[in-house]
């Protein structure tokens, strides 16, 4: 969907006085399940750095607090793009007096953010030395950035003044993108954290520190940040403001948000201070006790704190909010294509895989590590997305008696043991990584017991999500089950996971499919309809073919809040809302 014209939601982010101030003496504490990995938001593809990355960078445009489905509105543009009728040109108009927060590299000069700073942003994802992991969401559709990119793999230099036709500045707040073909995610893209506005300036100064010093012109900066435990951000004194005047999307609680938070000056938040809590209990029991504001309700506490979707008596009794939704996300185990036992196109090694995934009792894993939060996903595009079909089913079900007899007839025998050998003989041992913190511990049981009952001998690497994620970049993780949330409401953004060109940056299991790769290029360009829709299937049923990932769940999420926490709605796409909500000191 293009838009051409400014919505009313979007009268939201109109700027508000120049002189309001987020109060120093509200303050939001809130925990995160697993670390950063630095904030260079165009580094990473990691959840928890680019939730954060989304407080400290400005985006040209924005999510509509309250909309559901999602829904775009200007950001650091004063309306939403002018599109050319072919469809191919896209013209931004930013907001003046826009301010990137205070910060030494700028020498005491007050940096205005300008339409060079989004082309030099833009042109980043491309830079050799930067090896983003997300840039393949923009291979191909720039005229002219994809050469201008091969030129500098030859020279060995990234020339950031050299023109690229497809990026332009006519003047100091305008911005042209002209794109190889009509794209309908494009506006999507510029509404995340990796393509928030970065300062060259900035990142000159500090090279390759900047993930550990981050210069935004967004709502907050990082104070403080203790890697792996503490995250502390504060108002950016020169950010413009916005008037909170969101209109209902028509659910249930809409109504008393707009009632607590219409007409005030924001953020009214002036500080928010993030622990890193990998354990489950201990996350709910400093929410329960009072030392953080917010939190996402650990699944294991559930029972105790649920009972049919709903607060139990003696936590709404405290004041406990409850926000409940299905995220748009997806759990799964991906596996290397190129590791020297699961990876490969032969037959036998399709059939181990396949095996695998047959024999994993997903149901097992959402009664005892979900404890009832999930349900069995059946593709990789989740509910809430473009591309979500409800009516289509996963051709692999649990069915281990039929994994034991692929594993039969490929030749991977039983030896004395009761444990399977690679069809040359050699011992069949399944790799697996995992975090050491009680969920994994659960599900790495599942994986046993689900393992053990077709003769499959595992192991299992135990590192930390930080880790792990870093080898994973480097397709040095045989297996490895994670979750992964939207950061756009489209599927495209969901394959992108498996899009060959990706491997070594998004792509983690370095797998890589002309065919999947012919239907994604079509489908990423092609606006939407029934023929788009068919790729997202065709591409579905090729994953379930190949088998380079292992689908686990779609996860329902639980938010809770403290009673003093005003204007909570946990947005699908969005995450950093803290710009959106206040709270009554205490």
């Amino acid at each position: 969907m293009r838009y051409a014209m400014m919505t009313m939601a979007a009268l939201c982010l109109a700027p508000g006085a120049a002189s309001a101030k987020a109060d120093p003496a509200k303050v939001i504490r809130q925990s995160l399940e697993a670390a950063d990995d630095g904030f260079d938001t165009q580094k990473t593809a990691n959840l928890y750095s680019t939730w954060i990355g989304e407080a400290i960078y400005d985006s040209l445009l924005a999510y509509d607090y309250l909309a559901r489905p999602a829904k775009l509105m200007p950001g650091a543009a004063e309306a939403m793009p002018t599109v050319s009728e072919d469809g191919k040109v896209y013209t931004f108009k930013l907001k003046k007096g826009i301010y990137f927060a205070p910060d030494e590299a700028f020498k005491g000069v007050k940096r205005e953010l300008t339409a060079n700073d989004f082309i030099y942003t833009i042109k980043r994802l491309f830079d050799p030395a930067v090896r983003s992991p997300v840039q393949s969401p923009f291979v191909g559709k720039i005229v002219g950035l994809d050469a201008y990119a091969e030129q500098a793999k030859k020279s060995g230099r990234f020339d950031y003044d050299a023109p690229v036709e497809g990026l332009q500045a006519p003047d100091r707040y305008t911005l042209v993108i002209k794109l190889t073909a009509p794209d309908q995610t494009l506006n999507y893209l510029l509404a995340n954290s990796h393509t928030g506005a970065m300062a060259r300036e900035a990142i000159d100064y500090y090279g390759s520190d900047t993930g550990r010093h981050p210069v935004g012109s967004g709502p907050y900066f990082l104070k403080s940040y203790t890697p792996r435990s503490k995250i502390v951000l504060e108002a950016n004194p020169y950010y413009r403001g916005f008037t909170w005047n969101f209109q209902s999307s028509g659910e249930p609680g809409d109504d008393k948000i707009i009632k607590e938070m219409k007409g005030k000056d924001m953020p009214q938040i002036g500080r928010v201070e993030v622990d890193i809590i990998e354990e489950d209990q201990a996350r709910w029991l400093s929410f329960d006790s009072g030392q953080h504001d917010m939190a996402e309700l650990a699944d294991p506490a559930s029972p105790r704190v649920l009972v049919k979707g709903k607060l139990r008596p003696e936590y709404a009794a405290k004041g406990f909010q409850l926000y409940r939704y299905a995220e748009p996300g997806i759990t799964h185990t991906f596996i290397n294509m190129k590791d020297p036992t699961l990876g490969g196109f032969g037959k036998d090694r399709i059939a181990l895989r396949r095996a695998l995934a047959l024999a994993y009792r997903v149901d097992d894993e959402i009664d005892q590590v979900r404890f009832g939060q999930a349900i069995r996903a059946q593709s990789n595009l989740a509910p809430g997305i473009v591309g979500y079909d409800p009516a289509y089913r996963n051709s692999i079900a649990y069915d281990p008696v039929l994994a034991a007899k692929l594993l039969d007839h490929f030749g991977y025998k039983k030896g004395a043991d009761g444990f399977r050998t690679m069809p040359d003989g050699k011992p069949l041992v399944v790799k697996i990584n995992a975090q050491a913190h009680a969920r994994d511990k659960a599900r790495m049981e599942i994986w046993k017991r689900s393992l053990d009952a077709i003769g499959v001998r595992s192991d299992f690497q135990v590192s930390s999500f930080a880790d792990n994620l870093k080898a994973a970049y480097r397709c040095e993780v045989a297996m490895w089950g994670l979750g992964g949330t939207a950061s756009i409401p489209d599927g495209i953004d969901a394959l992108e996971t498996f899009y060959g060109p990706n491997a070594y940056q998004g792509n983690l299991g370095c797998y890589q499919s002309k065919e999947f790769d012919s239907a994604f290029e079509k489908a990423r360009i092609m606006p939407d309809g029934p023929e788009r829709q068919a790729l997202f299937i065709k591409m579905s049923r090729i994953l379930e073919a190949d088998t380079p990932d292992i689908l686990h769940l779609w996860r329902i999420r639980n938010w809770v809040t403290q009673p003093h926490v005003k204007g909570f709605k946990k947005h699908p796409i969005h995450h950093a809302d803290w710009v959106f909500l206040d709270v009554e000191k205490k």
